[in-house]
């Protein structure tokens, strides 16, 4: 029996599991590992393939079975992280994007970022004004098919591109016009170069939101980018804390805590809630993952952060990596023949496609569309101020990047664009990768803070790891519950209540166990035969004898009289 319990042992030990990792170019890179498989050595894995070595600013990203996005943690087994049953499946996705990304070394990692940032502009995670859209379309149109030839595209050719969630016919001829007069003659590499530097000095460059609420019940999204911490509530930054003002994070079941420190000794706590316990650790974690990266001078310096109190039980997290200035010296001696690049090109992608061949995706039918004159307010223009910290303060939804009260503005104005009937708002749109439960979080917390309703159509995605229609309908009916309602206020005092009672109740567990403990230990030393030197040392004191024969025996003689007496009430009756 047990030769067999140790062959099945070793059986179980020497599993091979399947993973596939989807690529930013949508392709699939498929692999087996073994049980014990760190997540370091299916990340050299996945960069060996793609002959990557600057590779601190990626990341493998999956999503649970209750689907919650995780980064896969590299110091761990990949098998224990994945609560799903295998084959695994996980995406490659910029983790830390770069300061400035034009500074990268080779060319393959800039592509790479390319090809992250030109799907954060598809999902609506890159907000930017119409000018600035048309120009990054533009890179994009002349990165892949080159300089515009009348022979091969006809006009309205670029209304075959899906570079945004939806756009107007004026905004497509707008890149048109840019591709044909602007770009001619940029290599895809020197498209992609300006393409990087464009959209860096965007406001939400590098944002991966996460959904909550404040402490009023408003919907809002956290973000952590390479300068700071930013709140963004409809299509308008309203917070923006620099990486070294932020002196602590932590969170407690649903509630995250940043606490601040500006100028002039002035100390901030901000509060959201997060939908979930998980999705709120994830925030955390992510937001420790980031201030490491990009505030610390050395690895070294990266020390093990808890999200407890001092009685109270909690996470306990520490980044592995290397931060960025070590990344970036180590990056200036990389010295070896550029690798070759094999670029997608032509080829549809399923979940940020460059080229379709149907009709231009829209939110309205095409028959229906008709343009609208939107002046677009500086929004997100004016707020960059990534070298100075923007003062917190809270801002109404009235100043949001897109005015949908101003929709009728004369086009005589210098910054009239013409837009789709539904303000162009790339927030507006779904994420169909494995990562897209949290994109449809995004989209209706997006529309309900713009004033629109709060449902969603939801696109059918053929790729695995996504739910189902089922699931997907459960997901929605979730994600409605979002939606802050008239008692927002109410049910966030009430938290507060239910977050003091249960501290209540864990400090009286804590203090009875403690007392439970003691009077263990108090049994073992006058009732045990344990003759250790530890014990022995106690037992000679003068004050323990005094506390044995004064308090302890005739409170054990007590107890014993009253233990016989019930024992006897019981036989007689």
């Amino acid at each position: 029996m047990l030769s067999r319990w140790m062959s099945g042992s070793s059986r179980n030990l020497d599993r091979e599991y399947n993973c596939t990792v989807r690529l930013l170019d949508d392709s699939e890179y498929t692999c087996t590992i073994q049980r014990d498989a760190k997540g370091q050595y299916l990340f050299d894995l996945l960069c060996h393939h793609l002959n990557l070595l600057e590779k601190d600013y990626f990341g493998i990203r999956f999503v649970d079975p209750d689907k919650q996005r995780h980064w896969l943690e590299f110091t761990k087994s990949v098998v224990k992280q994945m609560r799903a049953q295998p084959p695994f499946t996980m995406c490659f996705r910029v983790k830390f994007y770069p300061t400035d990304p034009a500074a990268l070394k080779e060319e393959i990692t800039r592509y790479l970022v390319f090809l992250q940032i030109k799907r954060d502009l598809y999902h609506g995670r890159l907000l930017c004004k119409t000018s600035d859209a048309a120009l990054l379309a533009a890179y994009i149109l002349q990165a892949e098919i080159g300089d515009y030839d009348p022979g091969k595209h006809p006009e309205g050719y670029s209304s075959k591109f899906q570079f945004f969630p939806k756009h107007s016919e004026k905004l497509e001829r707008k890149i048109a016009e840019i591709h044909k007069s602007e770009l001619s003659g940029q290599t895809p590499a020197t498209s992609e170069l300006n393409f990087l530097r464009k959209a860096q000095t965007l406001e939400t460059y590098g944002v991966d939101p996460h959904p909550c609420k404040d402490v009023s019940g408003n919907a809002a999204f956290l973000a952590f980018t390479p300068f700071g911490f930013v709140v963004l509530q409809g299509n308008k930054r309203v917070h923006f804390i620099k990486w070294n003002e932020v002196t602590k994070m932590k969170f407690e079941g649903k509630t995250f805590y940043l606490y601040v420190s500006q100028k002039e000794e002035k100390k901030i706590v901000l509060t959201y809630f997060a939908p979930t316990p998980e999705a709120c650790k994830h925030l955390w974690k992510c937001g420790i993952e980031n201030q490491a990266f990009y505030k610390l001078e050395k690895s070294s310096q990266v020390r093990t952060v808890s999200s407890s109190n001092l009685f109270f039980k909690g996470s306990r997290f520490r980044y592995s990596g290397r931060v960025a200035k070590e990344v970036m010296e180590s990056s200036a001696k990389i010295k070896r023949e550029p690798p070759e690049i094999h670029r997608a090109g032509l080829v549809p992608s399923r979940s940020c496609p460059s080229i379709t061949h149907g009709p231009r995706l829209s939110s309205v039918p095409r028959t229906r569309r008709r343009a609208v004159h939107i002046s677009i307010m500086e929004g997100l223009e004016s707020l960059r101020d990534s070298a100075h910290s923007t003062p917190v303060r809270s801002a109404s939804h009235g100043d949001a990047f897109v005015a949908p009260g101003r929709s009728g503005r004369a086009e005589s104005s210098e910054r009239v664009a013409v837009i789709a009937d539904e303000n162009y708002s790339p927030a507006d749109s779904v994420l169909p990768t494995p990562v897209a439960e949290h994109s449809l979080e995004l989209m209706l917390l997006s529309r309900q803070a713009n004033g629109a309703p709060c449902s969603i159509e939801e696109e059918k995605e053929s790729e695995a790891g996504t739910p189902a229609a089922g699931e997907a309908e459960e997901a929605g009916g979730e994600l409605r519950a979002l939606c802050p309602g008239a008692g927002g206020l109410g049910s966030a005092q009430a938290e507060q209540v239910n977050k003091f009672v249960l501290s209540v109740l864990r400090l009286l567990l804590v203090t009875v166990g403690l007392l439970f403990v003691l009077l263990l230990l108090l049994i073992v030393l006058t009732e045990s035969d344990l003759d250790t030197a530890f014990f022995r040392d106690i037992r000679q004191t003068p004050e323990f004898e005094q506390f044995h024969y004064q308090y302890f025996c005739p409170l054990r003689r007590w107890f014993a009289c009253k233990v016989r007496a019930v024992v006897n009430l019981l036989i007689d009756t």
